[in-house]
């Protein structure tokens, strides 16, 4: 049976870098995913994407933050087939259409679970700048884990939160069935 993925990627260079928002031409450090089917959390290279694209293909929907405007135009670049075709689950979009306004991961992650980010995008670059992959690969793969949890509190319990001026605020999620979706797309691969 098919099961979803949860994913994040980082980056070798910024946005102000390579002249604005050019998700493509950020070239991909690290790409982290967390396997539900094998229930592990893996990071690839970017030499090694094409094993990462696999686990893409055979989920049965791909979980990310931010991930349709920013983490698989990133990945475009290396993969033959239509990213955008796949079925996916964005937590900030469905956040952003629920309640108004963009949140940050961080934001969330707070106010739901009472934990927070290890650090920031631009550190992960200076971390794969150093050479320093191990701590590129945890980084990567903390965020992977901060969304899955996020998500799986969202299924569990309906919903997620935020704090605003006001205090703490709910946001209603419907994700209860998203672990059971099976994907009717075909591979995008030409051959």
């Amino acid at each position: 049976m098919m099961q979803p993925v949860v994913i994040d990627v980082e980056t070798q260079f910024s946005f102000r870098e390579v002249g604005g928002f050019i998700p493509s031409k950020l070239k991909i450090s690290v790409a982290g995913i967390y396997d539900y089917a094998s229930d592990k959390y893996m990071a690839f290279t970017e030499r090694e994407l094409s094993e990462y694209f696999k686990y893409l293909e055979n989920a049965s929907l791909i979980i990310g933050f931010n991930h349709i405007s920013f983490d698989l135009p990133v990945l475009s670049p290396y993969y033959l087939g239509d990213l955008s075709k796949f079925p996916t689950l964005d937590l900030l979009t469905y956040v952003e259409k629920n309640i108004g306004f963009r949140l940050s991961l961080d934001d969330l992650i707070r106010e739901t679970l009472g934990e927070k980010k290890t650090g920031h995008g631009l550190m992960a670059i200076e971390y794969f700048r150093a050479n320093e992959m191990e701590k590129l690969k945890k980084y990567c793969l903390s965020d992977v884990e901060l969304t899955r949890k996020l998500f799986e509190y969202g299924q569990k319990n309906g919903a997620i939160y935020y704090k605003n001026a006001s205090g703490r605020q709910k946001i209603p999620v419907d994700w209860k069935n998203q672990n059971v979706k099976s994907s009717q797309i075909n591979l995008t691969m030409p051959w």
